[in-house]
């Protein structure tokens, strides 16, 4: 792609000078990690950094549910193949979440985003239900990658309560290690799909932080400083080398400490500690700085033993749940946790769950308009 390797510093360096000079819009501002262990325990960490309480729930769904993709006459829809635990953005619609084979979603947002205008009389899914239709159709990465390739449907965004367009990327991950990163860029599609793709913040696009992300490289990463921002490309390389620190096999010096001296706790907490170590501190506003987003929660998704951790930065609260100890069968009832208003739990929380309807996934209703062939 360049001519040489000195011109190829040049270009990364003015990307570098140019993102830190931006003046970006208020944004959300996610993190997200994938840790894979010398035994090939595959762990997800993701922070969600957003600009005010996002009334987030967790809801545990059974398979066999009917869905709508709330696209309006061109919806499509499906019905779940698989159970799944999520968590709520607004309870309008799926944020992120885990289903019983494994498979980790994280919707994270991406400013520049354009999902483009379909034709009319093309198959749409809003936004607010497309990281549950991956969730409740395939069982891996690879699967859900060759499904999205056949574009049989394209994404159409939906307005937020803040007033505000939901421009997002997903990241998908599985017990294997797999990994995509799921963007629409000008109006089209573009899939990142390999183990390699461990690490996903905000903007620039994906292609654009792993050219910055190789400028640290060059430039030492642990070795002599890195940079030290909130913004997403300081995030995703300090989550990059943190990523690449921490022991991918059982630590003498502290497993006697860990739960039930197992490594897969000692590993979700290594990655916590990575997620808590780019995160944003609770309230902090930075004038100059608008697109800052304070961490108001965290989670460790671990695919291989099928457990996910919340961890509240808003309330003193750390919980997981067992997606095996949920009761995901067809016909089984919807079950929420309730997080809203700073509801705090301990240990685990599988138990806590109560019978309850879901709620509404936002529909585009009037704000999609598709283009007139």
């Amino acid at each position: 792609m360049y001519a040489g390797h000195a011109s190829f510093k040049l270009v990364i360096f003015g990307i570098v000078a140019v993102l830190s000079t931006v003046n970006t819009p208020r944004v959300a501002a996610c993190t997200r990690v994938l840790f894979v262990a010398t035994d090939g325990t595959v762990i997800t960490g993701r922070s969600m950094d957003w600009g005010e309480d996002l009334k987030s729930n967790m809801w545990a769904l059974p398979r066999g549910m009917k869905r709508d993709g709330m696209g309006g006459k061109n919806s499509i829809a499906w019905e779940s193949k698989y159970g799944s635990l999520i968590v709520s953005g607004y309870d309008i619609g799926t944020s992120e979440g885990m289903n019983e084979k494994g498979l980790v979603v994280n919707m994270l947002a991406l400013v520049e985003s354009d999902y483009g205008r379909p034709p009319e009389s093309a198959k749409v899914i809003c936004l607010s239900t497309w990281a549950q239709y991956i969730l409740d159709s395939h069982a891996t990465v690879a699967e859900a990658v060759a499904d999205l390739k056949k574009e049989n449907f394209q994404v159409q965004t939906v307005v937020l309560p803040t007033g505000r367009p939901a421009n997002m990327h997903l990241c998908l991950a599985d017990p294997s290690g797999d990994s995509a990163i799921i963007e629409y860029v000008q109006g089209k599609l573009v899939i990142h799909h390999g183990k390699e793709n461990k690490v996903m913040t905000n903007s620039p696009t994906y292609d654009k932080q792993l050219a910055i992300m190789q400028y640290w490289r060059d430039a030492g990463g642990l070795t002599k400083s890195l940079p030290g921002t909130s913004s997403a490309a300081d995030r995703f390389v300090r989550a990059t080398f943190l990523l690449e620190a921490i022991p991918t096999e059982a630590n003498p010096k502290y497993i006697s400490a860990v739960a039930e001296q197992k490594f897969h706790f000692q590993a979700m907490m290594s990655v916590l500690s990575v997620m808590r170590s780019v995160g944003t501190p609770l309230g902090i506003n930075i004038d100059d700085q608008p697109w800052v987003s304070s961490t108001v929660w965290r989670t460790i998704s671990d695919s291989t033993n099928r457990i996910v951790m919340f961890d509240s930065a808003t309330t003193a609260a750390s919980f997981w749940v067992k997606l095996d100890e949920l009761d995901l069968k067809p016909g089984a009832p919807v079950k929420k946790l309730e997080l809203v208003g700073g509801k705090t739990y301990n240990g685990n929380a599988a138990d806590k769950f109560v019978e309850a309807k879901l709620f509404v996934f936002a529909s585009l209703g009037g704000k999609y308009e598709a283009t007139k062939k």
